[in-house]
């Protein structure tokens, strides 16, 4: 048996698998302070013991090869936590970390929309963007952990901010960025004296969000169609460069994507065949991410899984 370990901003889960990853308990909870936090996953891993390998799948950054939760962002006072320490120190069993985009690519890979393949890229498409990568049948890290940050590239000199940098990848194709791109647009549309179905009136644009403009895209407004026009073109440009350097067999991509595919897809198809090189394009599949809700604990399972196979805890 095996225990995964899902750290969010919000909650926690801590679920108890087979070693054929199917999940029979779980248990979720708040999370609270570090120390709270850490308390009560010990308090539920005593409860399903015995298990002979802990996966936890979080959100970074993070010092994957030493275990180390180094200060994500929607975790504040967990700093410098050596997790994986701790929990092996107090069950006498090998403890992996990955970070969240990490996780969920080899969830994808060994039980969802990759199922099969040696080479494929997970991206979260979520509040922000994140990569995992799979080569040659191995989640690939780099030399640090850093490998697959796709969300830090910048693609234009302007646009929404996003990891920081202004017109970056996750600037444009985000959670965060689809609202920025749809303040953007209605600001424009103000400033001449129109106003949106949504939005009429510059009180007013702190509501726009990627739901609100997915919702009115779909009823026909141009303007909410033409923030996922920039998105899925600007999401091409990305997969294009992706492809050509990785030359993957697949591209699974989750969470907005998953639904709003119809408003992204077309446009993010018409700048691949501009872009991308035709023998690499012609190979790889894009695909929604297939594991839904449950994502998060098969990815922490997931993480305990690819630890104890490859009986360490690197991915490089």
């Amino acid at each position: 048996m095996i225990v995964g370990i899902d750290i969010g901003g919000t909650k926690c889960a801590v679920v108890l698998a087979d070693d054929d990853g199917k999940i029979g308990r779980r248990v979720v909870f708040p999370t609270l302070s570090c120390e709270e936090s850490i308390a009560k996953i010990e308090k539920v891993m005593e409860s399903f013991s015995p298990f002979d390998a802990v996966g936890i799948s979080c959100g970074g950054p993070l010092d994957e090869k030493n275990g180390i939760i180094l200060s994500p962002p929607n975790l504040p006072g967990w700093d410098d936590v050596r997790i994986c320490d701790r929990l092996e120190n107090k069950f006498g069993t090998p403890v992996f970390l990955r970070n969240d985009a990490n996780a969920c690519a080899l969830a994808e890979w060994k039980y969802g929309a990759g199922r099969g393949t040696e080479n494929m890229i997970f991206l979260t498409f979520g509040t922000g963007m994140g990569a995992g990568i799979i080569i040659g049948g191995r989640l690939y890290g780099g030399t640090c952990g850093s490998a697959g940050e796709i969300g830090h590239v910048r693609l234009a000199e302007y646009g929404p901010v996003g990891y920081g940098k202004s017109g970056s990848v996750e600037g444009f194709c985000s959670g965060s960025g689809l609202a920025g791109l749809g303040k953007i647009l209605a600001t424009e549309r103000l400033q001449q004296g129109r106003t949106l179905p949504y939005c009429k009136g510059y009180s007013e644009l702190d509501r726009i969000d990627a739901k609100m403009l997915a919702e009115w895209a779909y009823r026909g407004d141009e303007t909410a169609l033409e923030a996922y026009r920039i998105c899925g073109e600007m999401l091409g440009r990305s997969l294009s460069v992706l492809i050509d350097v990785l030359n993957p067999e697949v591209i699974v991509i989750g969470s907005i994507f998953v639904r709003a595919e119809g408003l992204i897809r077309p446009h993010m198809e018409k700048i691949l065949d501009k872009e991308a090189l035709a023998p690499a394009r012609s190979v790889c599949r894009i695909l929604p991410a297939a594991l839904g809700d449950s994502i998060g604990d098969i990815a922490a399972v997931a993480v305990a899984l690819d630890g104890r196979a490859n009986n360490d805890c690197t991915a490089y």
